[in-house]
């Protein structure tokens, strides 16, 4: 029964911080943003988000905005490649969210190679 409890719980975070990026995403007036539902599949996260944005200062803003909206919800991330702002990924543990340039994007086709793991759909908030 503590268990399931646990599990829940796990899933209603999770459920929390996607709701959050997308959100944060949607606002910042992200492109093509995809969410695949990872659960039960691996271990490194329930989501993973792949958006991108027009150019390195959008990529940027989004990640600030990402990060600010979750550290304002109690919620921790880490974040990589902020400095060039080519690829910024930000790993909220529950939610890893990757944010790119769209010619970044295509060249390394994260939705191709995770493809056969999660479901993918469009991002709706």
């Amino acid at each position: 029964m503590v268990k399931k409890a646990v599990v829940a719980e796990c899933k209603n975070e999770a459920e929390q911080i996607l709701d959050i990026i997308t959100k944060a995403l949607d606002d910042g007036k992200a492109q093509d943003v995809i969410v695949m539902d990872l659960q039960g599949k691996t271990s490194i996260a329930n989501y993973m988000i792949i958006a991108s944005g027009t150019s390195n200062r959008q990529v940027a803003s989004l990640a600030d905005s990402v990060q600010q909206k979750l550290k304002d919800a109690k919620f921790k991330s880490v974040v990589e490649g902020k400095e060039k702002a080519d690829w910024v990924l930000i790993d909220a543990f529950e939610v890893i969210v990757h944010i790119f340039r769209p010619e970044v994007r295509e060249f390394y086709s994260i939705e191709k190679m995770w493809s056969s793991v999660g479901k993918i759909r469009e991002a709706t908030n």
